[in-house]
């Protein structure tokens, strides 16, 4: 057996060693095997309904929702009469007199005022929250592709450690028989530490992804989790053209609940200057008194069967009136004054919302067309030159043309442009979710 013989089993090993082309079965499980699930792993739409059912955050905002709700409730209500009850005593004599007196306000022109500016909070409370959820599935859908690029990046790196163990096993072997040179040897002994400790580091990487991911959906760190598919599947599955959207001609507050939120706010700043208006005018409260008086004299007098008796009577009054309150120097000017304020910078706010949403939508479109556009260079012409590349360098090497040194070294950038391709994937992914974040879409 020749040294040319094994050099060329060496290079036909490290052909099929590579993770594109293996067609080593395996028995036991991948070790991406605990991150990706594809029969019974959470899935992208799984998981931002998931995330929108019990995220934490998202329950306390919409409880805001509640707390709204009851506020309009109570501008509703009409406020309550007043009710007064007096006692007098003369301290020295047997004189007194017991009141009772009840106030009841009409209310004539707050209770409307009241009730607009409580309903418009309401409306606006609930785009607040439609908002919330718009950004969280933005979120959990940039978690799910970060968790889907470390898995890629880590299956990449395991296959290639694995590749790389078995060419060391088998040139330590020609070594001790002397068919191959120490130096190959080493030369994969230090790749093969390499690419160990670029491994450790990715798992950690794809780890923090998950954690992070299941923050998003509310889940406990020590939840089991696993997702569903790969990043390339979903990338495809993603680009289709981007539908059109009210956004794009001229009409965001269709689709994007900031917008509609912002316009609810100038709705809201609108019902406050009435409400401070009404509150400036007259209103009426009706008044009754009732009173029992109890009143006599040191004297005595007849009574009509001619006896004498002390002269005292009891009285009874009633009495029923109206209490104006005459806005002669409170008009509420300040209250006015400032809704007025709050209404051109309400409105100020929503034409700035307005035009971040139409920047927004316009750059994530570029973004999402270059993006695209790259990765699919990738799949369709980079990737697969770098496959050949490695494949004619190993008949090359083969053939006693080249060395292992420029084996490895191919491996190297093959690695290089998987690793390249992932990030082109990941960057196509992230433009379409910003995409459509920026329609305002939640799924």
């Amino acid at each position: 057996m020749n040294a040319q013989f094994i050099y060329r089993v060496f290079a036909t090993m490290l052909l099929l060693s590579v993770p594109a082309q293996a067609q080593m079965p395996s028995i036991t499980p991948p070790p991406t095997a605990r991150f990706v699930d594809p029969a019974n792993g959470l899935s992208l739409d799984e998981a931002i309904a998931r995330a929108l059912e019990q995220e934490p955050s998202l329950r306390a905002a919409r409880a805001q929702i509640d707390v709204a709700r009851g506020r309009q409730v109570q501008a509703a209500l009409r406020p309550n009469p007043f009710v007064s009850v007096e006692r007098r005593e003369e301290p020295t004599g047997t004189d007194n007199q017991t009141m009772v007196g009840v106030e009841w306000p009409l209310d004539l022109f707050r209770r409307s005022g009241r009730m607009a500016v409580a309903t418009r909070e309401l409306t606006a409370t609930e785009f607040a929250v439609a908002d919330r959820e718009r950004f969280l599935a933005a979120e959990v859908r940039a978690r799910y592709g970060e968790v889907l690029a470390a898995v890629r990046d880590l299956t990449i790196v395991d296959e290639l450690v694995a590749a790389t163990t078995r060419q060391h096993e088998l040139l330590r072997a020609r070594v001790q028989e002397g068919a191959s040179p120490p130096l190959d040897r080493d030369l994969l002994d230090v790749e093969l530490r390499r690419l160990e400790s670029d491994r450790l580091l990715q798992e950690g990487r794809t780890e923090a992804a998950m954690f992070e991911l299941k923050r998003a959906l509310g889940m406990n760190p020590e939840a089991a989790l696993a997702v569903r598919g790969g990043l390339e599947e979903l990338v495809q599955r993603e680009s289709a053209p981007a539908p059109s959207t009210p956004v794009d001609r001229g009409d965001p507050l269709q689709t994007r609940a900031d917008l509609r939120e912002a316009q609810a706010r100038i709705d809201v700043a609108q019902a406050r200057i009435d409400r401070a208006q009404r509150d400036g005018r007259f209103d009426v409260s009706l008044v009754g008194n009732y009173m029992r008086m109890d009143a006599g004299f040191p004297q005595l007098g007849f009574t009509a069967a001619g006896s004498l008796e002390r002269v005292r009577g009891i009285f009874h009054y009633v009495t029923v009136g109206a209490m104006v309150t005459m806005p002669l120097f409170n008009r509420n000017q300040g209250e006015v004054a400032a809704g007025r304020a709050e209404h051109a910078g309400a409105t100020a706010a929503f034409d700035a919302a307005r035009l971040a949403a139409q920047t927004e939508v316009a750059a994530a479109r570029t973004r999402d067309e270059h993006a695209h556009r790259a990765a699919t260079l990738y799949s369709a012409g980079a990737q697969t030159l770098a496959r050949q590349n490695l494949t004619v360098v190993g008949q090359s090497y083969e053939l006693g043309r080249v060395t292992v040194f420029d084996v490895l070294a191919e491996q190297r950038r093959y690695l290089d442009v998987e690793r390249a391709y992932t990030e082109a994937l990941r960057a196509a992914y992230e433009a379409r979710t910003a995409l459509t974040r920026a329609l305002g879409d939640v799924r």
